[in-house]
């Protein structure tokens, strides 16, 4: 397919060029994360190749972050949350981990993996270097089943005395134990039996968030997973993931102590961090993490689940404590851009972008299609659809038509693992595209070269553009991927449009069911919306519950993530291509 190149794609072309491989001046981000995910080995003997990458804990030390992610033969750092560079240990443990607990103390860096067995406990004073040492040989065993799976480890600055916290199971409680530092951070109690004690049992029964499957409708028994520890002004926030990660409504939530073992009291604001609707649903099993700047992020994982039940991608959402002490996260337009932060900010709307999701469900075409995976899959914001081409060759493309002239600000292409015979992310696994933009179909500008930057893989790859592209137009050129098929499930492209934000949602109606963990809520559509946010939370001044629902979906919800016995209060937004609404008259119900 030829294309047109101008003085202007030329301009262009040298912006970018510019901007290529400084990721430093990149200022915004995307979730999924856009990091080099890793071919996961454990479905190997199945012959079973995916990327993923799952349970995230996001460390800051001496000046960088550090990202463990499970079963990752490796790590990542970061100076600035959006340039990850994939580090090798000089040494690892007897296998590769799983869902690892790292911790900063001072000059330290430790690191601890899930285990049933006698395992160490690492540290490292360079793990920017890959540098990994043994800090003790082996932490006890505890008795059958017990764990510590799913481990946290927590230093109270306060009292010089460290923890750990662990549960990975529909059956046990979240344990707590004391560590002793004299001994090598072995269990404080060395009699095994008792060297732990429960800090809490999940109830579904009162806790509507913590009941199993999509929208929480199926009656299995739900996991608690992922406990965490923070502490802010004299509170212990201990934090756990549930109900499961194989569905939308995955979520962090958290108990409130006054001391590292409690006794723990539930937050009846829960759950902390919640996601269940848009394109990277699920905030469940991460951290809580304070960045350069004292700003709080929460990190969770968003499943796919397309090749393999636990094929998933992590997300990082702006959270923090308002004046009462209430833990949130922040996950509305948790899956637009997002500015970084530049110092230490006041409302963590801020860093909305504002930029909008700019083809939802618009035309999309492809130059060749393998069997019904049809272009249109992209852009339907369902993460476990999308398009194949006959080959993987260059030149294949995907070209969406955005209906009229927008100001495109970035692009996100993620990928997954079709049929692929890939199972190690060796220097032959990267991916490489180009972007170009047109405002009439024919003459084509190249607005960003994934060919120009060092070669990485980049199963979520956000591209900023250095300055607003006018167009109407904007087309994906496949260039290079590792395996036998290409195989996207989101061109998302974002921006705004030259047009209004929609009215303000009138009608808004909330009733309480007679199970109290649901509620129904209603609303006007509005002319002109692409859809809309539910938010809602205990409180007028603490609605930090985002519920994302599309205009083309019933303009009704049933909720089904409330907490018995505790009043609510709810709101409604809309949004399209051009902005959000003013938020509408908020109803509150008992």
């Amino acid at each position: 397919m030829k294309i047109a190149f101008g003085k202007r794609a030329l301009c262009l072309g040298l912006l970018w060029i510019c901007a290529a491989g400084a990721v430093a001046q990149q200022r915004t981000y995307c979730n999924p994360m856009d990091i080099s995910y890793r071919y996961n080995f454990e479905q190997l003997n199945e012959r079973i190749s995916y990327r993923s990458g799952a349970d995230p804990v996001i460390i800051a030390h001496k000046g960088e972050y550090f990202l463990f992610v499970t079963i990752s033969g490796g790590w990542w750092k970061s100076k600035d949350l959006v340039g990850w560079q994939y580090v090798v240990p000089d040494k690892w443990p007897m296998e590769d981990m799983c869902a690892p607990a790292a911790l900063s103390v001072r000059d330290t860096l430790f690191l601890f993996q899930s285990t049933f067995e006698q395992r160490p406990i690492f540290y490292s004073t360079e793990p920017g270097q890959g540098k990994l040492k043994f800090y003790n040989r082996w932490l006890p065993r505890l008795p059958k089943d017990i764990g510590p799976w799913d481990p946290a480890l927590f230093h109270d600055p306060d009292t010089d005395k460290w923890y750990m916290y662990w549960g990975s199971s529909n059956v046990y409680p979240v344990f707590g134990a004391e560590l002793d530092h004299g001994r090598r951070l072995t269990y404080a109690n060395p009699e095994p039996s008792k060297a732990y004690q429960p800090m809490f049992w999940l109830d579904p029964w009162q806790h509507g968030w913590e009941r199993f499957g999509p929208n929480h409708s199926d009656p299995i028994k739900p996991f608690v997973e992922g406990a965490w520890m923070t502490k802010h002004n004299g509170k212990y926030y201990l934090q756990y993931g549930a109900p499961g990660t194989e569905y939308n409504v995955y979520a962090n939530g958290t108990y409130v102590g006054k001391h590292p073992l409690g006794p723990f009291e539930y937050a009846p604001y829960n759950p902390v961090a919640y996601r269940p609707g848009g394109y990277a649903t699920g905030t469940g099993h991460g951290n809580t993490f304070q960045d350069h700047f004292g700003n709080y992020w929460n990190t969770g994982t968003t499943w796919l689940g397309i090749v393999w039940g636990m094929e998933r991608r992590i997300v990082m959402h702006p959270a923090g404590f308002d004046k009462d002490d209430q833990m949130y996260a922040n996950t509305r337009f948790g899956d637009f851009p997002h500015r970084l932060p530049t110092g230490k900010w006041q409302n963590s709307n801020e860093l909305f972008t504002g930029w909008m999701l700019l083809n939802y469900k618009k035309p999309v075409t492809a130059s060749s299609t393998l069997d019904t995976l049809r272009a249109e899959l992209t852009v339907d914001e369902n993460p476990r659809t999308f398009w194949v081409p006959t080959r993987n060759r260059p030149g294949e493309t995907l070209t969406t038509d955005l209906g009229a002239d927008h100001d495109v600000r970035a692009v996100q292409v993620n990928y997954v693992d079709y049929k692929n015979n890939v199972f190690d992310s060796d220097s032959t696994v990267y991916t490489q595209f180009r972007l170009f933009a047109s405002r009439d179909g024919k003459k084509w500008d190249r607005i960003a070269d994934l060919t120009q930057e060092p070669k990485r893989d980049r199963a979520c790859a956000y591209v900023e553009l250095p300055a607003p592209v006018r167009a109407r137009y904007i087309r994906y050129e496949h260039v290079y991927t590792a395996g036998p098929y290409v195989a996207v499930n989101g061109f998302r492209v974002f921006g705004n449009g030259l047009g209004k934000a929609p009215a303000s949602p009138a009608g808004l109606k909330a009733v309480r069911q007679k199970d109290q963990r649901n509620a129904d809520i209603s609303w006007e559509k509005v002319p002109g919306a692409v859809g809309y946010n539910i938010l809602w939370g205990i409180a007028p001044d603490k609605l930090y519950q985002a519920y994302q629902v599309w205009n083309d979906q019933p303009n009704r919800l049933e909720l089904r993530a409330l907490n018995v016995g505790v009043p609510y209060s709810f709101a409604v937004e809309a949004f399209n291509e051009n902005g959000v609404s003013t938020v509408s008259q908020v109803v509150s119900v008992k």
